[in-house]
């Protein structure tokens, strides 16, 4: 684990950049309105190879509606076994300005018992908008990357997630999502992440192209005054989003993902002078229970004594002196030099943090 993490350090070392590098308009932010819309709706998957719901309620009464939109209703009373059938979810993403008649890809998820997806087909499925609307019709071959398999025994082996399946270019767009983006007379920049010398930079790069075009309202946003007509505004914005920016460096972060212990540091992390002493005290108790048997005609009862061993270990301590950092190479030496694994670490870099010895933000996940 300690050479893991200390290779993991020094490969951040060699690849963090020395100088911020300038980055298109178009990867700093989004314009306001072009963005993709969420969409959901409740489907039926047949053809699988007795791996489906069975006897679910809600799959048989929504077999009960695929039957009767196709001119075959059920008796009523008739519940039918439905093993190659399973209820799913499907949701796609609805790209900004799809029209009617292009295909978007869908994802399909079980919501019951069922166990595989493998060689199903989606039976024609509704995808409806946060509004309430229908924006896309899904059906076609579900592709599992997952797979299930069981014996009689009660064993068994599964590869990945045999209940999530794509199909590629599965949902046809029915309804196109007015943006808006052509009636405003001014147009809003929303930047990815919040940051005042950023948005100040976007805005100088936008008015030294169009001069007195770009405003900074906040951290984030930027107003730009833009020509109507979609085609004249479709060309401002294709060239203010080729522009190109240099970000603000960014703040001093640790990520720390507890779960995996996983530590990132940034390049605009530093050190200052600081001395640690960090120990490891280890308490193992054993337990040895005898039995104890009575004398013959005593009249006593087996009893069972019990004998307990402590052991206390105390590793480390000694006191290590850290010298201050003036860039990432310099954290990444001086952290070497502690010898820790990184669930000590993460113990260590917080209480360096509480001392003022380190300058960054701790981020856990």
């Amino acid at each position: 684990m300690r050479r893991l993490f200390a290779s993991l350090l020094a490969l951040l070392a060699l690849l963090a950049p020395t100088l911020a590098q300038a980055e298109r308009v178009r990867d700093l932010g989004t314009f306001d309105g072009v963005r993709a819309n969420q969409l959901t709706g409740y489907g039926v998957v047949v053809g699988l190879q007795g791996t489906g719901d069975d006897n679910l309620a809600y799959l048989t009464e929504a077999m009960k509606g695929v039957s009767g939109r196709l001119g075959m209703p059920l008796p009523p009373g008739i519940s039918p076994g439905l093993k190659n059938a399973a209820a799913v979810i499907v949701t796609a993403e609805l790209p900004a300005f799809a029209k009617p008649g292009q295909r978007i890809d869908i994802t399909v998820s079980t919501m019951g018992k069922a166990k595989s997806l493998r060689g199903g087909a989606l039976i024609l499925t509704p995808l409806y908008g946060a509004d309430g609307q229908i924006y896309a019709m899904a059906q076609g071959n579900v592709a599992v990357g997952g797979l299930g398999v069981s014996g009689k025994d009660g064993s068994q082996l599964t590869v990945n997630v045999p209940t999530v399946g794509r199909i590629a270019s599965g949902a046809s767009v029915e309804r196109a999502v007015a943006t808006g983006f052509d009636t405003e007379g001014q147009l809003n920049f929303n930047l990815h992440n919040a940051d005042f010398l950023t948005a100040q930079r976007v805005r100088d790069a936008i008015n030294a192209r169009f001069p007195g075009a770009a405003q900074m309202l906040d951290a984030v946003s930027l107003a730009i005054v833009m020509p109507f007509g979609r085609d004249a505004r479709s060309a401002v914005m294709a060239e203010i989003e080729m522009l190109e920016v240099t970000p603000a460096p960014q703040a001093a972060r640790v990520i720390v993902n507890s779960r995996t212990g996983t530590v990132v540091i940034n390049q605009a992390v530093r050190l200052n002078p600081a001395a640690i002493s960090h120990g490891k005290l280890t308490i193992r108790i054993d337990e040895a229970p005898a039995v104890v048997q009575p004398a013959p005609f005593s009249q006593g009862e087996t009893a069972v004594e019990e004998a307990s061993t402590i052991v206390v270990e105390e590793q480390g301590g000694a006191l290590i002196e850290m010298p201050g950092a003036a860039s990432l190479s310099d954290v990444v030496a001086a952290l070497n030099l502690l010898g820790v694994g990184a669930s000590d670490l993460v113990v260590i870099l917080e209480a360096l943090r509480q001392a003022g010895a380190l300058q960054a933000e701790m981020v856990i996940l």
